[in-house]
């Protein structure tokens, strides 16, 4: 990439950093307000719904890119599909913050969301295998694919819950998959990921560390599917054995912490649909800790994983598989840590 085509890409971006900023603060008029709960940790009642700067800037950059970056765009189906999807992700989620709808109609969206990518074609075909080449997975790669975007769109919907937590984890992602994309030659990986970075950029000043407006589930779902996706067209990256496996290591921090909540939660018996306060990011907050700091922390897996995603393209082949797991080691430091605070502090149920 020449130096002048990145100007032009960043000054794309900062218009629409700036259309995102615009749509945020008509948001905080509208009145669509988050009001203090139990399970919640703001004690004043919030504008929601700022994640629709986010989405508004990331559909208009793509039309942008569709109509003129020739070098960007993906088959017509493949296009299609993502943005069907997108679509109606985004909408769904903005009518649940209006509404506030039971789980099952929002994850009825997710799947119909995930099966309009996978209807499109774009789906996992096959893993990139060191020493053993390209594997054909057949129909099995639908299933994984439809099963990891439904994952990833949930991950980022639950760590939604303090200020700039989610908003930072998906702006941090994005800009490393940018450069990573950039570098392996998926173009349209690349120029969505700074879309995406370019909408999240303009609403996390209003975001953090005091939120004026949150990001609200159609930020937060919008993010996560986005990003699930980006990982799926990353899979394809033909130069990068086990590719993958490159957004779940940026996203390993939300990742981890959801699954090991689930997980804990299945086995106790819980009902893993209804609202809790059992996340690690929940339970460290509610043993003293400065949710500035709990955000920092998931900020810096986020960074972790950029960096061991660099590290990870570079290594030679029979490395590759071990360094997903070195990424994993922050997080269990984080659990190890979250646990012992919430003994000292006595916190209750999980």
């Amino acid at each position: 990439m020449t130096l002048a085509a990145f100007i032009r890409h960043l000054m794309l971006s900062v218009g629409l950093a700036l259309v995102s900023a615009m749509v945020v603060m008509a948001m905080m008029s509208a009145g669509v307000i988050d009001r203090p709960a139990h399970r919640k940790a703001h004690t004043q009642p919030t504008p929601k719904g700022g994640g629709m700067g986010v989405v508004t800037a990331f559909l208009l950059g793509i039309a942008v890119l569709y109509s003129t970056a020739s070098f960007a765009r993906i088959a017509d189906p493949y296009f299609l599909g993502v943005i069907l999807g997108a679509a109606l992700i985004a909408a769904v989620s903005y009518a649940d913050d209006l509404r506030d709808w039971p789980f099952t109609i929002k994850l009825s969206a997710q799947i119909g969301a995930a099966l309009a990518v996978v209807g499109s074609g774009l789906w996992v075909r096959s893993f990139n295998v060191p020493s053993i080449g390209a594997v054909d997975v057949g129909w099995l790669g639908v299933v994984v694919t439809v099963g990891w975007i439904i994952f990833a769109t949930n991950a980022m919907n639950f760590i939604d819950g303090m200020n700039g937590l989610c908003g930072g984890v998906a702006l941090i992602a994005s800009a490393f998959l940018a450069g990573i994309a950039q570098s392996a030659g998926g173009m349209f990986v690349y120029a969505a990921s700074m879309l995406l970075a370019a909408g999240l950029v303009g609403f996390l000043p209003f975001n953090f560390p005091r939120a004026r407006i949150f990001l609200g589930d159609v930020g937060s779902q919008f993010c996560g599917f986005m990003l699930a996706v980006l990982g799926v067209a990353a899979a394809r990256f033909d130069r990068v054995e086990l590719s993958f496996l490159l957004v779940p290591m940026l996203l390993s921090g939300a990742l981890f912490d959801v699954a090991f909540t689930v997980t804990r939660r299945l086995l106790s018996g819980h009902d893993i649909t209804t609202r809790h306060r059992g996340h690690l990011f929940q339970i460290a907050f509610r043993a003293g800790m400065d949710p500035r700091w709990i955000v920092f922390v998931y900020w810096g897996f986020t960074v972790v994983g950029g960096i061991g995603c660099i590290g990870f393209i570079m290594a030679p082949s029979p490395l590759k598989p071990v360094l997903p797991f070195v990424v994993l080691l922050p997080e269990l430091v984080w659990l190890g840590a979250v646990v012992l605070l919430a003994r000292r502090a006595r916190v209750g149920v999980w």
